[in-house]
């Protein structure tokens, strides 16, 4: 496995691509690694780390309205192939690249 791919299929189509090792950030500001223009997405919202372990860890970063995984409201979460995340209304299904 080479990293993670986490892809939406809402109105907005993203693909955020983490390689191992890669520590990235979502939010709508220009400050973001990946920079989310949606719905209820705080300027820095959550960060995502693909460690060394193969292991996808997705921290949420205080924002106004959570982030979710598999619909449960999370401040830090491992997740794995076939989890979905919610970052506003965006959801995206993770999966191993």
């Amino acid at each position: 496995m080479s990293g993670w791919i986490l892809r939406s299929d809402g109105e907005q189509l993203f693909t955020l691509r983490l390689p191992h090792g890669a520590v990235k950030t979502v939010g709508r500001t220009a400050r973001a690694d990946f920079i989310l223009r949606a719905a209820l997405v705080s300027r820095l919202h959550c960060k995502l780390t693909a460690d060394a372990s193969n292991q996808l860890v997705l921290e949420d970063l205080d924002s106004t309205n959570g982030t979710r995984v598999n619909g449960k409201r999370v401040k830090r979460a491992v997740v794995k192939p076939g989890d979905t995340i919610t970052i506003g209304r965006t959801d995206f299904l993770v999966t191993a690249d």
